[in-house]
Formats: C-alpha cells, sequence, structure tokens
C-alpha cells in the first residue's frame, strides 16, 4: 500500500498509476521506465511502455517522483521525491547506482555567497567502478 496518496495530488487512481508508484517505492535506486515496465509486468499488471512514460510524466509534473539524466546518457532514470538532497555515483561497467549520503558542495556554497551568487539547486555526478566489477579488472 502506497503512502502517496494520488487522489489529494490531483490525479485519478488507476491500477496502473498505483503499480508504477509501488515499483518506484520499492526500488533501492533510480530506476528507467523499461525496469519499471518490467517489475510492473512481474506483479501481473500489463501495460505499454507508452503507457509508464504518461504515468512517469504526470508524476513528474506533480512533484511525486525526480527524473535523473546520469553522466551524459540519452536514457532517464526516475526515483520517488523523497524531498532530502542526494548525490549518486554510478558503476561504468554495470551501470548500478548507489547513493551518496554526504554533500561535498556543503562547504562550498558558503563561498558562492560571498560572491552575491545565490545557488538554488545542484548536481554531483560521481563515476567509477562497484567492488565486483572492479575486482574483475583485475
Amino acid at each position: 500500500m502506497s503512502k502517496i496518496n494520488l487522489s489529494q495530488q490531483g490525479i485519478k487512481n488507476t491500477k496502473q498509476r498505483k503499480c508504477v508508484l509501488e515499483v518506484l517505492e520499492e526500488a533501492n535506486s533510480p530506476i528507467d521506465a523499461m525496469e519499471i515496465l518490467n517489475r510492473v509486468n512481474e506483479k501481473g499488471v500489463k501495460m505499454w511502455i507508452s503507457t509508464i512514460y504518461r504515468i512517469l510524466e504526470i508524476f513528474t509534473e506533480k512533484g511525486i517522483v525526480i527524473k535523473n539524466t546520469f553522466f551524459g546518457e540519452e536514457k532517464a532514470t526516475y526515483e520517488l521525491n523523497k524531498h532530502k538532497h542526494t548525490h549518486y555515483a554510478r558503476c561504468l561497467s554495470c551501470k548500478k547506482i548507489l547513493e551518496i549520503d554526504l554533500c561535498p558542495m556543503e562547504s562550498f556554497i558558503p563561498t558562492v555567497k560571498d560572491e552575491k551568487f545565490y545557488i538554488t539547486g545542484h548536481r554531483l555526478e560521481m563515476y567509477g567502478y562497484c567492488d565486483k566489477c572492479n575486482k574483475k579488472r583485475g
């Protein structure tokens, strides 16, 4: 059962939308639309990829979901908007996405304010190899 009430967000509560929301709530990291489709189908709810994209667009417009494009890739990933500041690291080999809890920019931001520039947001992308892929590299 979802913690987010779609009706309160002004979104019609359909079986497909509830299922996509459930998949996003269960995800440990941002996932792409095709992965969402696979997980929805595993739950026995059949839909087209175009339906997934329409639902994600609605959720993004309402602020329920955050759409990310990592490391210059064209394929977007999606995650629930947890209303917390998050950065990610991505494995160059297996494409696994790891959440980073610390923000090295916090010490930099006051310096920028001294220069009369007011930051409204930032994005820090890190990349490398997860432990498993690094061991394979040898």
